[in-house]
């Protein structure tokens, strides 16, 4: 099972903590918050994985290496400059292959058990009609009100009164990268909106606990909560 976590960001809201530690590697509770993410996703099965990388590129590589320490193993996809969630995820196709993979932002907190997506995505491989993409999605955030797209009976839509947000993990069949360029700069919600409209998109709404650690303030908040916790919540 393939996963890629996208780590390559400048993280320019955690400045200036991320000028000289890159913010996947932020620590609450001891423990970073992209160590986190690979112990969840090698538990769950999720054991060949590609990070992308630009920003302090050899402190991530560094603190990760091979990955054999986790369980996993881990191959980097190395960017001159931050190239967007379609740009790096284009640029690592080399590495990721033909079939499904598993996406997360690096910069997640969350209790999600990814273990129900390694089922799914063996299924979406399967088969190689839509869905294409399915999409975890959360409800709206303080900072995000408005949401992105409603959801309804575990299709994405365009149109809608009820939106939720993206949580920044989904699977995606790797074929819908296939033309797009390498090493290039691009974003990701003009393909959403394609797909969304094509019918390709599924999702589900994950009420669980999930941070998306943007700040300094989101840092130290998540930080206190986890210390406060018990050891068998902090161990998660």
């Amino acid at each position: 099972m393939k996963a890629m976590i996208l780590a390559a960001g400048r993280g320019e809201r955690m400045r200036p903590l991320s000028d000289e530690t890159p913010k996947p590697l932020l620590t609450v509770a001891g423990k970073s918050l992209i160590v986190r993410q690979l112990e969840r996703l090698v538990a769950a099965g999720f054991g060949d994985i590609v990070i992308n990388v630009a920003h302090r590129a050899e402190a991530v590589e560094s603190a990760l290496g091979d990955g054999s320490r986790f369980g996993a193993s881990i191959r980097y996809s190395r960017e001159g400059e931050p190239l967007e969630v379609a740009g790096g995820i284009a640029t690592a196709l080399p590495l990721l292959g033909d079939g499904v993979v598993l996406v997360i932002s690096g910069d997640l907190y969350t209790d999600y058990d990814y273990r129900a997506l390694a089922l799914r995505a063996r299924a979406m491989a399967a088969a190689d009609a839509p869905p294409h993409l399915h999409m975890v999605m959360v409800p709206n955030p303080v900072y995000h009100p408005e949401g992105d797209f409603p959801l309804a009976n575990g299709r994405l839509a365009l149109d809608g009164a009820a939106r939720s947000t993206f949580g920044n993990i989904a699977l995606y069949r790797t074929g819908l990268f296939r033309e797009l360029p390498r090493g290039a700069k691009l974003k990701i919600l003009p393909l959403y909106r394609e797909w969304i409209s094509r019918g390709w998109v599924t999702g589900e709404l994950y009420i669980g606990i999930w941070a998306n650690i943007g700040t300094p303030r989101d840092l130290a908040a998540l930080d206190a909560t986890l210390l406060q916790a018990s050891p068998q919540q902090d161990s998660r």
